[in-house]
């Protein structure tokens, strides 16, 4: 062996089967009681911390400590082992816990909740580190540290616990009141904060002492970070999700990304000297606040978190726990003051916050109430304090019971003072315009792509397109020119694909581009898929996470009517947009909008010309497709300042005699009835959209005869209509109603199915 070479051996086969063993009963106790907790009302983590407390010296180590000490040795090497493992569920708690933090709704609620926020802080950070240095010295870890430890003391006094106030928000169906937005920011404000000022203390912690030099340097790396990461993090992590999204996309590589993003940040904050929890917590912060995060990513990595890491965290957290120690008379009169300490200070601080804020006794209680929750938070601090040599196994102690007393007092506190807050009327009008918001398929698209296929129609795609994007304007637009090699080798459709001349490609993008400047919608990205068929390399684009697809078809051109028997085998055998759209709508993965305008001398410059819809026909049969068109129809109206008509056919069946005929004007009349009701139900909902809308009913034979007929009676300029696919053979088929408007409508139509 070479000299200096240090040969690393493999874990043992003792220390491997000893750690799996660790966490098989660590897990399965902590999920257990975490189960059990939640039945009896009370947050998971404290049955979690209970299943350490019940494994650890205090209950098992007293009844069998033998099989205690067999299970979980007083061994540093294997300690250590159990402790990468918690400290991983650290790291994805702080991640998870940055996803829920919603900067938008601090910065909505700014005054009150920095407000309560301060006072929240403030008030238990000064009367924990008043406490903090003057408890006896016996209680500290190093009596030369006071400085370090009280500052420790004080931060652990300040932190809250976003998740159980969020939770009896929820379970409360109070979490969009006024007042849960306000406990909700007021924690989340909390938080950052309490994260920033744990990273100065375990710095001066880290140096064992406390002087001017260190404090300045730790405060400006911490509040330099947050800076950084708060403006170029930003950035960057929205570039690298959006890299990653488009290049590879899927759940599991943006997954890995956020979590290489947060180990990695991790890892330099921990080399800066500032906790490595601020680094996870950071970028779980700006991975949510990404445009192109996917919901799924942060729902898997909570599954992990609850599931797996987090419960081993608090089981072995509870591990520590002596609650022999705590039963000594002095550290249990300890234990009740720093209790009443962190309980007093926090309610204070939170309800002069509220008071300075402008808010009633109730809100100020229900705040108080709620900022007193330290549960997982409080935890990963004390956690961050043994670690560090702050803490000694008492306090440590202490600071968790604190942790579990305030979790079990705060719900039902909380409950108590939220049901007395009365919801006033602004506040009314605002929940309900948030609720249909929430339901609404028009704010859901994130990111739409935008097809140019060459075909004329594609120009008033991109026209509502754009204005989709003036009423939307978080929505991500992207234009994908398809690169398809026709035989002729040309750029564009192949035969079969209504084979376009690249040349009208070259054409159109910029013309759609400054479709976009006009209506002064955010500039649109450009993409380039290639593709056998215009539709494969538009579904390949599509499979990266889209919401909507927008395509123009080609120019419609007038068909011979055939009986109703025969059509369904014409239908059959001929695509209703052409065989570039039709495999598109049959296959895409998200909800796709067509345009289909009619074949006639001068259609291309109509276009060019650019005229603004003034009425929009939306035909509705109460669905929910049928919602959605009128959703987009709102959008639509809103941007460009048009009405929409909402109608609804009746449709009537040929009479024979008399009886037959009073019969079906009985039914009729009721039909007119629940189709009124309907309308206007509907249009008060677009109207709380923001379009101008009227209602229509008429009656007819064939529901698409009367859409056609009232749409050139009324000198329509669009039709949106809301349709699903029927089975059958290979094209798309929305059923003949649909199919016959397409084909005979004397304006655009545009189909949407979602």
């Amino acid at each position: 062996m070479p000299a200096g070479t240090t040969v690393l051996k493999a874990l043992g086969h003792h220390a491997l089967l000893l750690l799996l063993i660790q966490l098989c009963v660590l897990l399965a106790t902590s999920r257990i009681l975490g189960e059990l907790a939640r039945k009896f009302g009370q947050p998971p983590v404290i049955g979690e911390l209970a299943a350490g407390v019940v494994l650890g010296p205090s209950i098992l180590g007293a009844i069998a400590p033998g099989l205690q000490r067999s299970i979980f040795p007083m061994d540093q090497a294997q300690a250590d082992l159990l402790s990468v493992v918690a400290w991983l569920g650290v790291i994805s708690l702080l991640i998870v816990t940055g996803l829920e933090t919603d900067l938008d709704l601090i910065k909505r609620k700014g005054k009150t909740a920095l407000l309560v926020s301060l006072g929240g802080i403030i008030v238990p950070f000064s009367s924990g580190f008043g406490m903090g240095w003057l408890l006896p010295a016996h209680t500290l870890a190093h009596p030369d540290h006071r400085m370090v430890f009280a500052l420790f003391m004080a931060v652990a006094m300040s932190i809250s616990a976003v998740p159980v106030i969020a939770k009896v928000l929820m379970d409360m169906k109070l979490i969009r009141r006024d007042i849960g937005q306000v406990t909700l920011a007021a924690g989340m404000t909390d938080d950052t904060i309490g994260w920033i000022l744990l990273s100065v203390v375990a710095s001066l912690a880290a140096k064992g002492s406390v002087d001017g030099m260190t404090v300045a340097r730790s405060v400006l790396v911490a509040v330099g970070f947050i800076g950084l990461g708060l403006t170029f993090g930003r950035v960057l992590v929205s570039r690298i999700l959006t890299f990653i999204d488009t290049r590879v996309g899927g759940v599991n590589a943006q997954f890995s990304t956020v979590l290489v993003l947060a180990l990695g940040t991790a890892a330099f904050t921990h080399e800066m000297g500032i906790e490595a929890v601020l680094g996870a917590f950071v970028v779980g912060i700006l991975a949510g606040q990404a445009p192109r995060f996917r919901g799924e990513v942060g729902h898997a990595l909570e599954t992990v978190t609850a599931a797996l890491l987090a419960p081993i965290f608090f089981a072995s957290a509870g591990l520590k726990v002596h609650l022999a120690r705590l039963a000594v008379p002095e550290v249990f009169l300890i234990g009740v003051i720093v209790l009443s300490i962190a309980c007093m200070g926090k309610f204070i601080g939170a309800y002069l916050g509220a008071w300075a804020g402008g808010l009633g006794h109730w809100e100020r209680l229900a705040l108080g109430s709620g900022m007193n929750a330290r549960g997982a938070m409080e935890i990963i601090v004390a956690t961050v304090g043994l670690s560090l040599g702050v803490l000694t196994i008492e306090m440590y102690s202490i600071v968790v019971m604190v942790a579990i007393v305030t979790s079990l007092m705060a719900p039902p506190l909380l409950r108590w003072t939220l049901s007395h807050v009365k919801v006033s009327a602004d506040e009314a009008e605002r929940l309900e315009r948030e609720h249909i918001s929430s339901q609404s398929f028009l704010r859901s698209l994130k990111r739409v792509l935008l097809v140019v296929s060459g075909a004329p129609s594609s120009l008033l795609a991109g026209r509502l397109t754009a204005w989709l994007g003036k009423a939307q304007k978080s929505t991500e637009i992207a234009v994908l020119t398809p690169k398809v090699q026709a035989p002729s080798g040309r750029l564009g459709f192949r035969k079969d694909d209504s084979l376009i001349d690249s040349g009208d490609l070259e054409k159109l993008t910029p013309t759609i581009r400054k479709q976009f400047q006009a209506v002064e919608t955010a500039p649109p990205t450009e993409v380039r898929r290639n593709g056998e068929t215009v539709s494969e390399a538009v579904l390949g684009e599509a499979r990266t996470g889209y919401d909507l697809i927008v395509m123009g078809s080609r120019p419609r051109r007038p068909v011979p009517r055939t009986p109703l028997l025969g059509s369904a085998v014409d239908v059959a055998t001929r695509a209703l947009f052409g065989p570039a759209v039709d495999p598109v709508i049959r296959q895409s993965p998200c909800a796709t909008l067509v345009v289909e305008v009619a074949a006639g001398e001068g259609i291309m410059q109509q276009l060019l010309d650019g005229r603004v819809p003034r009425k929009i026909v939306v035909p509705t049969i109460g669905t929910d497709y049928s919602k959605h068109a009128l959703e987009v129809a709102c959008g639509l109206a809103v941007a460009c300042d048009a009405e929409i008509l909402l109608m609804h056919v009746i449709a009537l069946q040929e009479r024979e005699g008399p009886e037959s005929y009073l019969l079906d004007r009985r039914h009729e009349s009721a039909a007119r009835d629940i189709a009124e009701d309907m309308l206007e139900h509907e249009a008060e909902y677009g109207r709380k959209l923001g379009a101008k809308v009227q209602t229509r009913v008429v009656e007819g034979l064939a529901a698409q005869d009367e859409i056609v007929r009232l749409a050139a009676a009324e000198s329509a300029d669009l039709v949106v209509m809301g349709s699903n696919l029927r089975p059958l053979s290979d094209r798309a088929f929305f059923g003949p109603s649909v199919d016959e408007v397409v084909k005979s409508c004397p304006c655009p139509v545009a189909v949407l199915t979602s």
